[in-house]
């Protein structure tokens, strides 16, 4: 969501309040002239641009981990749900998801949903979509996150060849229900129907499933119209979609841009509408070029370290040496003078806004303290090396948060720290598919859907898709487990709470701070607002009339 922001790897610098991956209702922040009485004539038919950079992958709902990707992939498929600004979930496709026992749910369709090629959303629609993702022939990213649902084992076997090529969980009742048994009952599964590894695919679809990443046929507010790579990606409002959230205006371009200062410069002239984020650079003079069109908002992200543990660095290290690592950050000096104040420390893996969250659940180990940072290392027997890398994006403004937090490690302790620079967040994200991160990497995660769960069973379970970084602990699967069997949502809150508490002993990443959306419009549109994901609520922008 990884960043996502689809679980979703957040490419930029500054990504954070209610938690899911592909979706987002409402938003807040910006919106123009929305309480003026004074509004401006807009075009329904006019389009606008927003500044994004190059998707890892074919648009494909399921392989789709990232927040470049994911903005696409919202626009042109619509699921079953998608959450409100208060966290509850709202039904899109769906008009019931029903369970007495938090195992099987039924599922039933609205009626009269059509895809882009004007074949019917049904429930098949669903049912052969996640069979297809799950099945891992078919080398889906977040093939993981059908897991729960019976029969995932004999589809996707942790060792062996598959028994089967359809997960016995699901079953089709007519053209608009279907059943969902999972292996065992997870009383907050209904939000992770939210994220859009979920969404349903065409059955033209399965004639070319590649050629189909290159130009997805959805069921969202918008459908595609072309990919120009490493350029743009343009969509058109679709004038018979049937969700909630119908477009206000003509459709979007999605302009690559290979760095935050370029966008910016292009905001100002006029030749970008829409940002996600400002560079670290241009922080302390956004508001004051911007006005009433600069966007200072939280959303439910966060920014750590995460460790290559797959790495010989760090294969069998003491958790003390990276709890030392972690007190040699000064984050309050950095958040305040290289991010300008536009974060804040984190005091634990969970972001702020999602259910579940407690603050400083991590206790001292996030707070700088060099002398004891100094003796955690040496008593955990040192970094080997006495050296570390931090991998970034070069694209997504984090060079100079980067040199400070080396430089402050390197003040502290005397371990030598270093940026380690990808050209850009697909060349960042290919390098940790392929381990071989030489270090840590910088790690932003937005949430896939407004449980706490999202920030720790699907980073740091063994076998989960955001787990990256090889982290394994057989106490923390335990848990979660434990978690996810639990009788009641709060009850699964609480167990999880005291797993995130229970990760300081074991540290499978460093947090860093909580994010928010620093970022801005330009004077061609209006009505612009920011999801709990950090992203532009596309369909609600409004074009101004020439």
């Amino acid at each position: 969501m990884r960043g996502a922001k689809s679980a979703k790897w957040v490419a930029m610098a500054a990504v954070v309040a209610l938690g899911a991956t592909a979706c987002g209702g409402g938003g807040g922040g910006g919106g123009g002239d929305e309480g003026s009485s004074n509004k401006p004539a807009v075009d329904p038919s006019g389009k606008f641009s927003v500044e994004v950079g190059e998707p890892q992958n074919p648009l494909q709902p399921a392989n789709t981990m990232e927040s470049n990707g994911s903005m696409v992939i919202k626009s042109v498929f619509s699921g079953l749900v998608d959450y409100d600004q208060s966290g509850k979930t709202i039904y899109v496709n769906a008009q019931s998801i029903d369970s007495s026992d938090n195992k099987t749910f039924t599922v039933k369709l609205k009626p009269d949903w059509k895809f882009h090629d004007g074949s019917p959303v049904t429930a098949t629609s669903y049912v052969k979509a996640w069979n297809w993702a799950a099945n891992p022939a078919n080398k889906q990213t977040n093939s993981f996150w059908f897991s729960d649902i019976q029969g995932y084992d004999d589809v996707a076997p942790a060792k062996g060849k598959p028994k089967a090529d359809k997960m016995s969980g699901l079953k089709i009742v007519d053209d608009s229900t279907f059943t969902i048994t999972l292996s065992k009952p997870i009383p907050y599964y209904v939000y992770k129907l939210g994220y859009s590894v979920f969404d349903p695919l065409p059955e033209s679809f399965y004639k070319d499933p590649q050629a189909a990443g290159e130009h997805p046929i959805g069921n969202g507010p918008y459908k595609f119209v072309s990919w120009q790579h490493k350029k743009q990606i343009e969509v058109a409002k679709y004038d018979d979609y049937k969700g909630p959230n119908a477009a206000k205006n003509g459709g979007v371009i999605f302009k690559n841009y290979s760095n935050l200062e370029t966008a910016y410069e292009d905001l100002k002239s006029g030749n970008v509408d829409v940002l996600r984020q400002v560079a670290p650079k241009d922080l302390p003079v956004y508001k004051q070029d911007l006005g009433d069109r600069a966007v200072d908002q939280a959303y439910s992200a966060m920014q750590t370290l995460a460790v290559a543990y797959y790495t010989k660095q760090w294969k069998g290290i003491d958790p003390k040496v990276i709890q030392g690592l972690s007190m040699a950050i000064d984050r309050d000096t950095i958040t305040k003078t290289v991010l300008q104040g536009t974060r804040e420390p984190a005091t634990g893996w969970v972001a702020k806004g999602v259910l579940g969250y407690q603050p400083n659940a991590a206790g001292d180990v996030t707070k700088y303290d060099p002398a004891k940072a100094k003796a955690l290392i040496k008593e955990g027997g040192g970094v080997p090396g006495n050296s570390i890398f931090i991998q970034y994006n070069a694209d997504g403004g984090h060079k100079e948060w980067v040199e400070a937090v080396c430089n402050s490690i390197t003040n502290a302790t005397g371990v030598k720290c270093v940026g380690d620079s990808k050209a850009d967040f697909q060349a960042d994200l290919n390098a940790r598919d392929n381990k071989e991160v030489k270090s840590l990497y910088r790690s932003g995660w937005v949430l896939d859907y407004p449980f706490n769960a999202n920030f720790l069973r699907d980073l740091f379970g063994t076998h989960s898709d955001g787990n990256q970084g090889g982290f394994s602990n057989p106490t923390i699967d335990k848990e979660i487990a434990a978690a996810d069997t639990a009788s009641s949502l709060e009850e699964s809150e609480k167990k999880y709470q005291e797993l995130e508490k229970n990760l300081v002993n074991y540290m499978p990443t460093i947090p860093l701070w909580y994010n928010k959306v620093n970022a801005g419009y330009s004077t061609k549109v209006t009505g612009v607002q920011y999801d709990q994901h950090g992203d532009p609520v596309l369909p609600g922008v409004q074009v101004k009339k020439k």
